[in-house]
């Protein structure tokens, strides 16, 4: 697999923002986002093994997750079973363009152009950019719907979207915020 980074920090935006986690950054995406900040070319090949000895590294971490470019692309039921063997609690970060490995623990879908291959997710969180995020909304199965603004730019448009559309809540970039990885 090509790993783009692997590192330990709190998870900043989403649902569990503020949990503590190990990242696995792996590289490529089948998008192109103009507001993406992830060098997707650049990355280390390493074997299964590999990824879950470093992960091991960060003794007592149980919250993995798998982010990118677009993790599908690379995360397969191996690494899932391997991290869920060694005690580990696995969240994907994907654009849910393409199907999750099985196993995993918590699926967050931050879409961003379809068509869509999942329904299911456990928490949806959009990039907010003035794009019907109902119509989004209603093509997943979800109970968590959070508005995120793009790169903090658009705040104060989300928390008006948001207060006008209870339904839905504030994820902001906290890692971005108070200067973490």
């Amino acid at each position: 697999m090509r790993v783009n980074e692997i590192f330990y920090s709190l998870q900043g935006e989403g649902f569990h923002t503020g949990t503590p986690a190990v990242f696995i950054r792996l590289s490529g995406c089948n998008l192109a986002c103009p507001f993406c900040d992830t060098s997707h070319a650049s990355g280390t090949d390493m074997t299964h093994l590999q990824i879950v000895e470093e992960v091991g590294r960060y003794a007592g971490v149980r919250h993995v997750v798998i982010t990118g470019g677009e993790p599908t692309l690379q995360a397969d039921d191996r690494l899932i079973e391997l991290l869920h063997r060694n005690g580990h609690f696995v969240q994907i970060e994907t654009n849910g363009t393409r199907p999750v490995p099985k196993g995993i623990d918590w699926i967050t879908c931050s879409p961003k152009e379809g068509p869509y291959a999942l329904t299911d997710v456990d928490e949806l969180k959009v990039v907010y950019q003035g794009q019907d995020v109902e119509a989004i909304a209603a093509l997943f199965n979800t109970r968590n719907l959070l508005l995120q603004p793009c790169s903090c730019s658009n705040t104060s448009e989300v928390v008006e979207y948001i207060k006008r559309h209870p339904h839905w809540r504030m994820s902001l970039q906290t890692h971005k915020l108070i200067d973490i990885p």
